[in-house]
């Protein structure tokens, strides 16, 4: 997924010094959001690791709270989106399944073609921007 037009979740947590517009889908089922920004960031982690509990420590939350997600997903989608091992002697494991891969190669789909859709009101709107918006200190008080 390199050279992809959107930031990337990584990219988000940084300063930003520039205008820029940033979807962020949260896909629902039910009560639970199947996939968002959050999720699809935990399964880069995992597909680039192989790991639940390397992935977890990446994006600074714990081994029960990247499960609880993985499982949330998985109550959402008809079939696995993760394949895990059980550690031991030789240590754990986890892959994204087929169905993991389309999920989150379908994501980004939506990220993508959502900026095509919408670059001319995008351009019109950031006329209307100050050029370089700082937060005030204190962030949104006095709104």
């Amino acid at each position: 997924m390199n050279g992809a037009p959107w930031p990337r979740p990584s990219v988000m947590v940084q300063k930003r010094t520039r205008t820029e517009i940033c979807p962020r889908f949260r896909i629902l089922c039910g009560p639970d959001i199947a996939i968002g920004p959050g999720k699809a960031e935990l399964l880069e982690h995992l597909q680039q690791t192989r790991s639940i509990a390397r992935a977890a420590k990446r994006m600074k939350m714990s081994y029960m709270r990247a499960w609880t997600l993985i499982k949330t997903m998985e109550r959402c989608f008809k079939q696995p989106l993760v394949r895990a091992a059980r550690g031991g002697a030789k240590g754990g494991g986890a892959a994204l399944t087929a169905t993991g891969q389309k999920v989150l190669t379908l994501y980004h789909r939506l990220e993508t073609k959502s900026l095509r859709a919408t670059r001319a009101t995008w351009s019109e709107l950031r006329t209307l921007l100050r050029r370089h918006h700082t937060s005030r200190p204190g962030g949104l008080k006095g709104h």
